[in-house]
């Protein structure tokens, strides 16, 4: 029998909470023991979709953890306080999963594994990417050797932006100021497309390429008069053999969830025998290889069985007492926030700079 798992939810700020305590309801052995956050109406829409009871919501961290007694709390904070929240919640002896992306900085990405350390508990950063078919397909690809080492990464991710979705992907059309009082769009809370979506790139692209890192890096920004973040940004990272290209947008003229825009959201992953191109929710690769380089069509691969999302990995290794890995782990993560870092320090300076390492 596995271990039925007491989950609690803290901190709404990020839409994707609401999906990931709906995978946890939907775990035949895991349960939410309790949801909290400072303002309540943040919370209703889970409440009501949940049927979440009244003695399990909270507005006090502390008091939710104490109370609930959690096996695992999943974060969803501004980026600008994770190391803040996951300082906080280690003590109380919690696995934490932290959505994406890491931390703000290098700086507070280090706080949260050093935070952890003591604890003997598992700190993971959840990369919704990791659960697209298609990208894992091109991971195992890659692993099997089909395309040889990979040489160059190409990314661009993205979508309207982020206030024109909310949990369960239901659309909005937010206004000016909306987007001027949200934390998306302020800066010293962790908001940009740069810091939300390069993330993605460089941490799957670090899965891809066995955890290589570059050498230097180079980025340039753009965005909208009035608006404190950007919402475009072109990243490229320079490594022993090759260099590869992440680029991030807040609005692409669709969401791929619903229609691909163009350029198409995904990976185009170039090795020293083949190419791969793995788009976001596509049901198939386009494969080149020495043997056929025409190119060809490749279905992609089923995520293994119990490890569909965020919360069925995590506790599939819980169960397993076996180390998370890939790009939810601490230490793949941690590289992408070094090119991340990097990369908003040289658009800051406007040149290349050596990547950083502290």
């Amino acid at each position: 029998m596995m271990k039925p798992w007491r989950i609690a939810g803290i901190n709404f700020s990020h839409m994707h909470m609401g999906d990931l305590l709906r995978q946890v309801a939907e775990h035949t052995d895991a349960e939410v023991v309790g949801i909290c956050d400072s303002d309540r109406q943040s919370m209703q829409p889970t409440i009501e979709a949940l049927n979440i009871p009244s003695e399990n919501v909270f507005t006090d961290s502390v008091e939710c953890v104490q109370t609930s007694r959690p096996d695992l709390v999943v974060l969803c904070p501004p980026t600008g306080e994770h190391a803040e929240w996951v300082e906080r919640l280690a003590p109380h002896g919690v696995h934490l999963l932290v959505e994406k992306p890491f931390a703000a900085s290098l700086v507070d990405a280090d706080r949260m594994i050093q935070a952890m350390r003591p604890t003997g508990k598992q700190l993971i950063i959840n990369w919704p990417a990791r659960w697209d078919r298609a990208h894992y397909s091109t991971w195992c690809l890659i692993n099997e050797g089909t395309i040889g080492d990979v040489i160059e990464v190409h990314h661009y991710g993205g979508n309207r932006g982020p206030l024109y979705h909310g949990a369960g992907k239901v659309e909005f059309e937010p206004t000016a100021e909306e987007k001027r009082n949200s934390w998306w769009y302020k800066l010293d809370s962790g908001g940009g497309s740069l810091r939300d979506y390069l993330g993605y790139g460089v941490t799957m692209g670090t899965w891809f390429n066995g955890g290589k890192k570059p050498i230097d890096v180079t980025c340039v920004t753009t965005g909208t008069n009035g608006l404190e973040v950007d919402e475009h940004s072109i990243t490229i990272a320079r490594y022993a053999e090759g260099m590869s290209k992440f680029e991030t947008r807040w609005g692409t003229f669709t969401d791929p969830w619903v229609h691909q825009p163009q350029p198409k959201c995904g990976y185009v992953v170039r090795g020293t025998r083949g190419t791969i191109a793995s788009y976001d929710y596509a049901e198939t690769l386009r494969v080149q290889t020495d043997d056929r380089p025409e190119g060809y069509d490749h279905p992609v691969s089923d995520l293994p069985e119990g490890e569909s999302n965020g919360i069925e990995y995590t506790l599939s290794r819980l169960n397993q007492e076996l180390p998370i890995e890939g790009p939810l782990s601490p230490a793949i993560a941690r590289i992408g926030q070094q090119i991340i870092e990097t990369a908003i320090q040289s658009a800051a300076e406007q040149r290349t700079l050596p990547l950083i390492d502290r």
